[in-house]
């Protein structure tokens, strides 16, 4: 079935080069209604973008793997949303991050800065890159007290990741693989270990243009601290393509419809998705804000989604099941685009009004 309106809204995203190429799906639940490839997943050669292609999801990671892995742990009663940090990490003790709770990380309310460049004295090292990365952030001085301000953080989610290893005894990858993707039957989410052999590059679509490791990134952690830090840490470092994460959407969506998740516990995820007063985040998940939302004007308020630096992002109204995901590479060639910022939820907008 053509729908035109989307189809024009995503062929004027390329020819506007608001993104060089992109892969919109859009669904009701686990019904697919629309999957669509536009433009090209390199502009050096001209791959055309496929529907099943490879994108680096950016901070995807931090709803669709580490905060879901953390879930698992709640569920398994390993660890509860007010487990404190210092009785998970002993490095931690005796410091302020002792006393924030696996909840306010989740949350963003851990009073851990938002971002810091720590790949600059990461690649100067010669030790194991995770342990520096930990070092680091263990070391950075908090800029609120816990608990009392919202600032989106990699660094909580650096310090899940951590967690999730120290409980589980696995790796984040290992554990969201085994524990959630395998038994949904996804196949392509996935961390790629920048220690093992180099992937076919041909599925995978093309970041930017590095100035510091001087070439094109394809098939290669665009975030520079989760690259430094060998390519799987909890605030990016994920890979997939759509028809992957929607299956884990309508997981999502299951679970918090209280309808039959497979894997996810729904219990748990009434926890996650509760909502603070004042507050833009849930555990995991981002919410439309009141004014300029990312999701357009249609989505309601109880919607979970997120957004991805590379120009990825996923939102899912729980309310009419609609779950729509645009995985575009708009920092492909260079993170001076910002042009996504008007399209993506003028895009939704269309969307919403197409599947009303």
């Amino acid at each position: 079935m053509k729908y035109p309106a989307i189809e024009k809204m995503m062929a004027g995203g390329v020819a506007d080069k608001v993104f060089p190429g992109a892969v919109l799906l859009c669904a009701r639940g686990k019904k697919v209604l629309f999957h669509g490839a536009y433009g090209v997943a390199d502009l050096a050669d001209q791959r055309p973008m496929q529907t099943n292609a490879i994108f680096d999801l950016a901070s995807l990671t931090k709803p669709l793997a580490t905060a879901l892995a953390v879930s698992q742990l709640v569920k398994a009663g390993r660890v509860s949303l007010d487990t404190l940090l210092g009785e998970v990490i002993p490095a931690v003790l005796k410091t302020p991050k002792a006393d924030i709770s696996i909840d306010m990380l989740l949350r963003h309310t851990s009073g851990l800065p938002a971002h810091r460049k720590f790949f600059l004295s990461m690649v100067k090292e010669k030790q194991a890159q995770r342990q520096v990365l930990r070092n680091l952030i263990v070391h950075e001085p908090l800029e609120a007290q816990p608990g009392h301000q919202e600032v989106y953080s990699d660094l909580g989610y650096m310090f899940l990741s951590w967690v999730v290893e120290t409980v589980s005894g696995q790796s984040l990858d290992r554990f969201v693989q085994g524990k959630i993707y395998a038994p949904l039957g996804i196949r392509d989410l996935f961390f790629i270990d920048l220690a093992r052999k180099p992937l076919e590059k041909d599925r995978f679509v093309s970041t930017q243009i590095c100035p510091w490791r001087k070439k094109t990134l394809t098939g290669e952690v665009e975030d520079d601290n989760a690259w430094a830090a060998g390519g799987i840490e909890g605030h990016a470092g994920l890979f997939g393509n759509a028809a992957s994460i929607h299956t884990l959407c309508s997981e999502i969506l299951a679970a918090v419809c209280q309808g039959s998740p497979l894997v996810l516990d729904p219990e748990v995820l009434a926890t996650f998705v509760r909502k603070d007063t004042g507050r833009d985040y849930v555990a995991g998940f981002d919410t439309p804000s009141k004014l300029n939302s990312s999701a357009g004007r249609f989505f309601a308020t109880g919607s979970l989604g997120h957004l991805g630096f590379t120009g990825t992002s996923f939102w899912i109204n729980p309310q009419s099941g609609l779950i729509v995901i645009l995985l575009t590479n708009r920092v492909h060639p260079s993170r001076a685009n910002q042009k996504i910022k008007i399209f993506r939820p003028l895009l939704h907008d269309v969307v919403s009004m197409t599947f009303a």
